[in-house]
């Protein structure tokens, strides 16, 4: 990882004109090139206000002061576990069955490997900064071009000109990944701004499952982290992404995902907010090739004055072409949950088959939930719907649970449980059910 320990010596600590260059430093020129036009894009770009309908209910002058945030300056941690924190091989431990691993501490990944087996094969992952220079042809190709461009707002600009490392995946023509590749992120510095990039490629029937967890402690001072991701299922591909984000107080998470899926192909995504005190996800699944299919899921707990906002899109731009989003949050304390989402038919995509439902389960009468469903059909012969629910805690539920023996918090716990199990039902491959299952329940631990 020797490339990482040099990406930052001598950075300012400014998000500014200067960072873009002295992080480019000797990387290839299309990619100095590539960051430098991302800077011009993220200058002239407006910071999101709540005039925008994407942003109506995440007020950035009071939830981000990207002024004051400047990049990490602490040196990469060594590739040594018994060194790193506690929570963080902790959830290692818990991660025994996998592909390969990334482990990412403070913006730098420290240490990747990848089943002996699935590298002869030629499976690659690795630091996306390396990557660079040692598979330079794919990660040229498809690094901020099809999927999250600078162009695609304010901060995909600040992403694409200031990233410095983050993860590549990349699974051959017909290889098929039994198992997750697992990711886990830890961050420390208060004050600091972290921006990282994830790139996955997978080739024609291809399978690969990936799980990225994003851990801290609380912050005294506002942390930020920016990842933007971009999943390529090429026709036939079987992709599952998943995002797991328990940062402490203090935390602003916010990502940007696209997906995009060929002929055949299906990319399903899952997102598990529990952490940080503001939270913001933009994910853009888009159909492009006739039979592709993508379930979008989502979950989300919050408590205390947690804010989480969710921007979705389902773009079905071929015929043919089916998706279907479920999100589910449960919300207590003063906490708040929004969720934005839009199915696009575009012209000539008929039989498209595509739902969206979000459901809202309140535990305080503090609690709060905004629910914007859409539809934007541009062809006649369709299959589209879209709901929102906001609902209190069954109290019927609660009751038998309760006469049954369990008390008031062990019965809604439960019910909590049971409401969000529905989107875990649906998750098609393994090896991540049981992870998500886990850090639920010890969210819900803390519960009442």
């Amino acid at each position: 990882m020797a490339n990482a320990v040099a990406l930052t010596e001598g950075v300012t600590a400014a998000l500014n004109e200067e960072a873009v260059s002295r992080i480019a430093g000797d990387e290839p020129e299309w990619l100095r090139e590539r960051r430098a036009h991302a800077w011009s894009v993220y200058e002239a770009t407006p910071m999101p206000s709540t005039r925008l309908e994407q942003w109506r209910y995440t007020d950035l002058k009071k939830k981000l002061d990207l002024d004051s945030l400047r990049l990490p300056q602490g040196a990469p941690a060594p590739d040594d576990r018994a060194s790193w924190p506690k929570p963080l091989r902790a959830a290692l431990d818990a991660d025994r069955e996998a592909s390969g691993h990334i482990v990412v501490i403070d913006g730098h990944v420290v240490h990747a490997d990848v089943d002996a087996s699935l590298a002869k094969q030629g499976v690659i992952v690795m630091s996306l900064h390396d990557a660079v220079e040692e598979h330079p042809a794919l990660v040229q190709k498809h690094l901020a071009t099809d999927a999250v461009p600078a162009e695609e707002g304010k901060f995909a600009a600040l992403n694409a000109a200031l990233w410095a490392d983050g993860v590549f995946l990349y699974v051959p023509k017909g290889v098929r990944l039994e198992v997750p590749v697992r990711v886990t992120r830890w961050f420390t510095e208060p004050g600091a701004a972290y921006l990282s990039r994830v790139l996955i490629v997978a080739e024609r029937e291809s399978q690969v499952s990936y799980v990225d967890e994003v851990l801290s402690d609380d912050f005294a001072q506002q942390m930020f982290t920016s990842t933007a991701v971009e999943v390529i299922a090429r026709d036939g591909a079987q992709v599952q992404y998943v995002a797991v984000q328990r940062l402490g107080k203090g935390a602003f998470y916010q990502a940007v995902q696209r997906t995009l899926a060929g002929r055949d192909a299906t990319l399903d995504t899952l997102n598990v907010a529990l952490g940080a005190s503001v939270s913001r996800i933009d994910l853009n699944a888009r159909l492009l090739g006739p039979g592709a299919n993508s379930d979008m899921l989502g979950l989300y707990f919050g408590d205390g004055d947690q804010h989480f906002d969710f921007n979705t899109s389902q773009d079905h731009v071929s015929p043919n072409t089916s998706s279907d989003l479920l999100y589910k949050g449960a919300l207590d304390g003063s906490s708040r949950g929004v969720f934005r989402g839009i199915i696009r038919v575009h012209p000539g995509a008929q039989r498209t088959d595509a739902y969206q439902t979000n459901r809202n389960l309140l535990l305080s009468p503090n609690a709060r939930a905004d629910s914007l469903p859409n539809l934007e059909i541009e062809a006649d012969d369709v299959k589209c719907s879209h709901g929102a629910t906001v609902g209190e805690l069954d109290a019927e539920a609660k009751f038998y649970l309760m006469s049954r023996g369990l008390d008031r918090i062990q019965a809604e716990r439960l019910v909590v449980m049971g409401f969000l199990g529905e989107v875990l039902a649906r998750l098609p491959l393994g090896g991540v059910v049981e992870k998500v299952t886990r850090v639920i329940e010890e969210k819900l631990a803390q519960y009442g």
